[in-house]
């Protein structure tokens, strides 16, 4: 009977490293692919901010060209906009 429980001790011992074994290499593989989605994530990122800034920057020209187109096109009303304008920030600055 100590032969036959020591004998399952070792097989019980054994399915623990198998279990421990395949617990590892399933780690290893779920590290892997979490390391492969990163880089993968990061990059759409990267791309998806590329999109951003540049659409961005095209709206800033498009305004700053009709802004430009504008005071070229009314000077004297852009020179009083832009005086009552500062007038108002001094007004607001002073309180």
């Amino acid at each position: 009977m100590k032969n036959d429980i020591g004998g399952l001790s070792d097989q019980i011992a054994d399915a623990a490293g198998d279990i421990g074994a395949v617990a590892r290499e399933q780690a290893r593989r779920g590290l892997k692919h979490a390391r492969a989605n990163m880089g993968s994530m990061a990059a759409d990122a990267s791309d998806r901010l590329a999109v951003v800034a540049d659409t961005a920057q095209s709206r800033a020209l498009s305004i700053a060209d009709s802004l430009e187109d504008a005071i070229r096109e009314r000077p004297l009303p852009a020179l009083a906009l832009v005086l009552g304008f500062g007038f108002l920030v001094g007004l607001v600055w002073r309180r």
